[in-house]
């Protein structure tokens, strides 16, 4: 992929610009764009394999692997009616359970059928009086985050009578379960019955009831399940109870203040019933009769376990399998489980309040994770972007705040959105390859393009932008924008609103005012590239703001580096743009503590379409590099006025908003 040097030159200069226009291929930035690299974003919802993991790990991760709702639409639920809708609906949904949801009438099911991401939002989300049930055939179900509780029927320590399980599956596969809190239901917690594989069951809370976990309840022999890190505490029996299971691996589980009922029998930890080959490895026990025991037909292998006041049956008999001829896993030691388990078992504050869409593994275009946001988003939703070119255009509307878009290659060039659009079809939105119109969105560790080919047009409106925003709070993190004019435009809805862009450790280039617009934006700690165009008197303008009179900030560069390969004197710092002659579009442009290249010229502020540079607020503070002389046309802040304007004071508006801080 290339994109060509701007034709458009003043006079004579045209010539020049189209001999000397060369492809430059887009790739990784040169040292000189990438200045000093920083660590790309790791956070623990994308670990792979740990506590914050949001994609399954053990049984679960084989056979195609288990992603739920992946691919389908985000919505948020706080009625029962909500929840059965999007639960029970043949297509794919993320669902996020943002309330407690009291289930009518007592002890009712609410249906979830296939590819379903079921999520409690933070600590928010339970489901209070009911079950939620997979019938037979359901496959690729996520449920995380939730609590789950209170269908208990006073007298009824058996559940037979009433049966009013947590989560009931018949027969399902691929189902993941993970970080929910069970307690105090009808019959068990957790029923997974009738040949159902490939399961994980990890980070789960089991308390208050008598019979916890079971599996189990057919003659065949082909479950498939992991069982780790979950918290066993007040229960009684099924800890679980694995049934005629091919595979059952257990490890790092921690089983406490087991009920004490003077039951010789049906007071007990693990049991491996029928067939079953269960694997325990590094898991906890205190205080509990008959720890781990098995049927003379199954086998049970048990290592590395602490055994704590325990009494009764220790049964180990047979080889059963070695959980790693099917997947990687490590244990952690068994000493460390209580306090683990402890902190991280259960509905977490971290989970669910950020949901992560993968483009292309789960959505084929960047668009089309934006599209599976709701209207109204108010959830933090990152994209996470593979590495990769990906051509389109990419419109996020006003109504889907709170995302990111995150590249997670090595570095911000191994991830690049581009088009080739122009101004002449649709003006500065239509252009632009990526418009954000929504505010609190974030971008980071990867590169915009527009590349549309100047060289290769005639048309009166050759503008092309790589970026504009509209919105507010706009976030750019080690982030590349790459065009020739008007690459990136941070704007606002109407001139005497203010919007606020905050760009960090970017590299920026262009030609002809390649940073403009009405928003409050800060560049720091940047790159910016001026592009030459081959002429030897004036190759452009790094700045064309068109501030708002009323709001004393409109682009402050600093802590960065102008970089140019324009001759010497030849480039502008800016003008000032007034868009249809608005009197009251009065430029704002602050440069201070910034290395400029000998390209600057020596007046580097000039009018614009009949408007004086004068006239608008354009000054330097404190730069430095060949050309930063100081001239009588070159406005100076005084160390009084340069105290009044810092990043905090450009950023910080009537909400105290401070991106530069974290």
């Amino acid at each position: 992929m290339t994109y060509l040097r701007s034709k458009r030159l003043l006079g004579s200069a045209l010539a020049a610009a189209t001999a000397l226009a060369a492809a430059l291929a887009l790739g990784p930035l040169t040292p000189a764009e990438a200045a000093a690299p920083r660590p790309r974003e790791t956070a623990r919802h994308t670990s792979a394999n740990g506590p914050w993991a949001d994609r399954p790990h053990g049984f679960a991760s084989l056979a195609g692997s288990t992603t739920g709702g992946a691919g389908g639409k985000v919505v948020t639920v706080r009625t029962q009616a909500e929840l059965a809708e999007y639960a029970a609906a043949d297509e794919p949904y993320i669902i996020r359970v943002a309330a407690a949801i009291e289930v009518a009438p007592f002890g009712s099911d609410i249906v979830v059928a296939s590819d379903k991401t079921i999520v409690g939002v933070g600590t928010s989300g339970e489901i209070v009086h009911g079950e939620l049930h997979l019938n037979p055939g359901t496959h690729n179900v996520i449920i995380r985050n939730l609590t789950i509780r209170d269908s208990y029927v006073e007298g009824d320590r058996d559940g037979k009578t009433q049966d009013f399980d947590a989560i009931q599956m018949d027969s399902v596969h691929h189902v993941w379960i993970d970080h929910n809190r069970f307690t105090h239901m009808g019959d068990g917690l957790l029923d997974v019955r009738k040949a159902s594989e490939y399961l994980t069951v990890s980070y789960n809370r089991f308390d208050t009831h008598n019979k916890a976990f079971g599996i189990g309840w057919t003659e065949d022999v082909k479950t498939r399940i992991t069982i780790d890190h979950n918290w066993f505490h007040g229960t009684k029996q099924r800890n679980p109870s694995a049934d005629n299971c091919a595979y059952a691996h257990l490890y790092n589980n921690y089983l406490s203040g087991q009920v004490d009922d003077d039951d010789p029998v049906w007071t007990y930890g693990n049991w491996a019933r029928g067939r079953t080959k269960m694997v325990i490895e590094n898991s906890y026990y205190d205080g509990v009769q008959h720890p781990y025991q098995a049927d003379d037909t199954a086998e049970l292998v048990q290592r590395g376990s602490v055994l704590k006041n325990t009494t009764g049956r220790h049964d180990t008999r047979g080889t059963a399998f070695d959980p790693h001829d099917f997947y990687p896993y490590r244990a952690d030691p068994a000493a460390a489980v209580p306090a683990l388990v402890k902190k991280a078992a259960g509905p977490q504050r971290s989970l669910g309040t950020r949901t992560v869409l993968r483009v292309p593994a789960d959505y084929p275009t960047v668009q089309a994770a934006v599209d599976a946001v709701p209207d109204g988003n108010d959830g933090a939703v990152t994209l996470a972007l593979a590495p990769g070119t990906y051509r389109e255009q990419v419109r996020v509307p006003a109504g889907k705040p709170y995302l990111t878009f995150l590249g997670t290659g090595d570095d911000r060039g191994d991830t690049v959105i581009v088009y080739d659009t122009p101004n002449e079809y649709g003006g500065s939105s239509g252009s632009a390859t990526v418009l954000l119109a929504a505010h609190d969105t974030t971008a980071r560790h990867l590169t915009f393009v527009n590349d549309f080919d100047e060289a290769a047009h005639d048309l009166d409106s050759e503008q092309a932008l790589a970026v504009k925003t509209t919105g507010d709070r706009i976030v750019f993190e080690d982030t590349a924008f790459k065009g020739n004019q008007d690459t990136l435009m941070t704007d606002s809805p109407k001139l005497d609103t203010v919007s606020r862009v905050y760009v960090h450790d970017a590299y920026i280039e262009g030609d002809v005012d390649f940073l403009y617009g009405r928003a409050t934006t800060v560049v720091e700690d940047s790159v910016i590239k001026a592009l030459s165009r081959g002429s030897d008197t004036n190759n452009g303008y790094i700045t064309a703001p068109s501030t708002w009179r009323g709001n004393p900030y409109g682009f402050l560069i600093t802590d960065s580096r102008i970089e140019s390969d324009a001759p010497a004197g030849t480039f502008h710092l800016g003008r000032p743009w007034h868009p249809g002659g608005e009197p009251d579009a009065v430029g704002q442009v602050l440069i201070r503590d910034t290395a400029l290249p000998a390209a600057i010229k020596a007046s580097p502020w000039t009018d614009m379409g009949g408007f004086s540079w004068r006239d608008a607020r354009f000054g330097e503070y404190h730069n430095r590099g060949p050309g930063a002389a100081v001239t009588a046309d070159r406005p100076q802040l005084s160390t009084a006025d340069a105290a009044r304007h810092e990043v905090a004071d450009y950023l910080r508006g009537t909400d105290g908003w401070a991106p530069h801080r974290r």
